[in-house]
């Protein structure tokens, strides 16, 4: 059974901004969890995108975000995941449209590059906003069928202990 819960994770780039987002989420009373990392002290991002992309993979979680110093290392880990898309996101407009056109279920953010506010307010867009559908299930549909083909079922688990 698929949750509702949002789990977020980060790096120690994302560790600031994941603490805003967190505290923003309940607020808004939407459950979420933190699945780390824990603090500023430097770690490697993969590890904490393969918890949220993988549950996101194998149906644990319908959405996540993770967070990192520019949220381009996390989008990149995250969408090698089989069904996920991870989009990257620097404007509230993106935000909406990631939803409205690529039905994303997956929020990065840079710690380091966004404004509190400014990541606030995409988190709200992204949140907001529903799938438009419609000619848009074209290109999801092919991607769909790129992922069959590319990806490992199951996803990858990072080996050795989180760093």
């Amino acid at each position: 059974m698929t949750s509702d819960q949002i789990w977020i994770g980060n790096d120690h780039g994302g560790y600031d901004l994941a603490l805003q987002v967190l505290d923003s989420l309940e607020k808004k009373g939407i459950p979420a969890q933190h699945v780390g990392s824990f603090s500023g002290e430097i770690v490697r991002y993969p590890h904490y995108a393969a918890k949220v992309a993988g549950a996101i993979s194998r149906g644990e979680i319908r959405r996540g975000i993770l967070i990192c110093s520019t949220g381009i290392g996390m989008s990149i880990i995250a969408n090698k995941f089989k069904g996920v898309r991870a989009s990257l996101c620097t404007s509230t407009y993106m935000g909406k449209m990631t939803r409205a056109h690529n039905d994303s279920n997956l929020l990065c953010l840079g710690g380091r590059i966004t404004g509190v506010l400014e990541a606030l307010d995409i988190l709200e867009a992204w949140l907001a906003t529903g799938y438009d559908g419609g000619r848009h299930d074209i290109s999801l549909g092919l991607i769909s069928e790129a992922e069959n083909t590319l990806c490992v079922p199951g996803g990858w688990t990072p080996a050795g202990p989180i760093k």
